[in-house]
């Protein structure tokens, strides 16, 4: 269980070009939200092994709406090399998050926190944020604000992904 937890979760404060590294570089990653919303079924076989980006975000904020198209561009890149998954953080309503996902044409795996308890475990101050987990579970950055393809790649890369 530790393990699919640590698989299913991210943090940490490396942000590219954003801030700097935090204390919690380097901790297991929290689990994310059961919650399933769209896209694949998240899974723990679906993330081992392979470094995790995890980007929380609400059909309400408007950096997410400047950010979404990158994300799905992003996540068309990275097969089998990383996995980019959303978390829907705060919206009450799912029908509102639902079409968000429908009108950026995201094919990427979301979840769905929407009494904020996951992104409170992750450290979720302002959206967008991008967490990233390395392909043994632990946190290593944290990206804050709309990421484009470039920032999504190096973080990725910074991680053997």
């Amino acid at each position: 269980m530790l393990v699919f937890a640590a698989l299913l979760a991210v943090v940490a404060f490396a942000v590219f070009g954003l801030a700097g590294k935090s204390a919690t570089t380097g901790r297991a990653a929290p689990a994310l939200p059961r919650e399933h919303l769209a896209g694949a079924d998240v899974t723990a076989a679906s993330l081992r092994g392979h470094p995790v980006l995890v980007t929380f975000w609400a059909s309400w904020c408007e950096p997410c709406a400047q950010e979404a198209p990158a994300l799905e561009r992003f996540s068309q890149v990275p097969r089998g090399r990383g996995m980019l998954v959303g978390v829907n953080w705060s919206d009450t309503s799912p029908s509102a998050a639902r079409a968000f996902i429908k009108r950026y044409a995201w094919s990427f795996p979301n979840l769905r926190d929407p009494e904020e308890a996951s992104g409170h475990e992750f450290g979720v101050t302002g959206l967008p944020t991008t967490f990233l987990i390395d392909s043994e579970g632990r946190l290593r950055a944290t990206l804050r604000g709309p990421q484009n393809e470039r920032s999504l790649q190096r973080a990725l890369a910074s991680v053997g992904g």
